[in-house]
């Protein structure tokens, strides 16, 4: 007991600002490369540090994928494949500056859902932990390390 007592006083003094901007960059990581797989013409990644900038365009493999293996009820497979690759690379841009953060997290909370729920239904333990990234930032937004924090600051 004495033990979870220190820890617990040790870990309130890990910054929330921190944590949030590791999550948001986290899970901004898993759907921007996510969407890099779909796509060619662009590639960026600031990690590994490669680049080829150019004009991105829907690779025949991901149309193939969303015909076959994604296939989403109500949405046609290449309206479903542009929707998901504008959504991964866009809000993953939102949420590594921390603009519109709530707003981004919502939709790729969304996104897992759908992916979960009709697309691969037993991988509940990633999509479980996307999820949780994606609550935290919906219910905290993006912390003092964000834009959004920094234009709330400029209208007060």
């Amino acid at each position: 007991m004495l033990m979870n007592q220190w820890l617990a006083r040790w870990f309130k003094h890990i910054p929330e600002s921190l944590i949030l901007v590791i999550g948001r960059f986290s899970i901004s990581a898993v759907f921007w490369l996510s969407g890099q797989t779909k796509v060619s013409g662009l590639s960026i990644d600031i990690i590994s540090g490669t680049f080829q900038l150019g004009w991105p365009h829907i690779t025949p493999q991901t149309i193939f994928l969303f015909q076959h293996e994604y296939a989403l009820p109500l949405l046609p497979p290449f309206l479903a494949a542009v929707l998901a690759v504008i959504a991964e690379h866009v809000c993953a841009i939102l949420l590594l500056i921390g603009w519109q953060t709530r707003l981004a997290a919502f939709i790729l909370a969304g996104m897992t859902l759908v992916i979960e729920i009709f697309v691969y239904p037993l991988a509940y333990p990633t999509h479980g932990v996307w999820l949780t990234v994606l609550l935290l930032l919906m219910v905290k937004g993006g912390g003092y390390l964000s834009v959004d924090e920094r234009l709330k600051r400029s209208t007060v």
